[in-house]
């Protein structure tokens, strides 16, 4: 599927060099559906399972190249359109760090919550130690 939105986004660049804007936005929005439909795919799946792990991984390798792609149609863009484009940079930005969360949310340790934490213990220090 990444593949197939990959290739939404080729189009989406050539319509923009072509300054054929609302075009581009057509292939914009439908490189965005196939990314929502891959995350929630993925999402579906087991996450205790090295194949998913290892999906999710390639997913964000795939999203990573892609940002960037984003950013030169967004820059060659008129301003009424660059809007729509900075929404889909930041859309990829988040589904992309949730695919990060998902691939090393085994391995992160999670600070304790505040009401958790033990109470802070101050020690005086030994009489024979202070100085006057």
């Amino acid at each position: 599927m990444i593949e197939l939105a990959e290739a939404r986004l080729g189009r989406a660049e050539n319509s923009t060099a072509q300054k054929k804007f609302d075009q581009a936005l057509e292939e914009l929005g439908s490189y965005l559906g196939l990314i929502d439909d891959e995350r929630q795919v993925l999402g579906a799946l087991n996450r205790d399972r090295n194949s998913t792990r290892d999906l999710y991984r390639h997913f964000d390798i795939a999203l990573r190249a892609q940002v960037p792609r984003l950013a030169v149609i967004r820059r060659t863009t008129p301003a009424d359109y660059a809007i729509n484009l900075k929404a889909a940079e930041e859309f990829v930005r988040e589904t992309r760090t949730e695919a990060l969360e998902s691939f090393y949310g085994h391995s992160v340790l999670r600070e304790e919550p505040d009401n958790q934490k033990k109470p802070e213990q101050t020690k005086d220090a030994p009489e024979g130690s202070k100085r006057p």
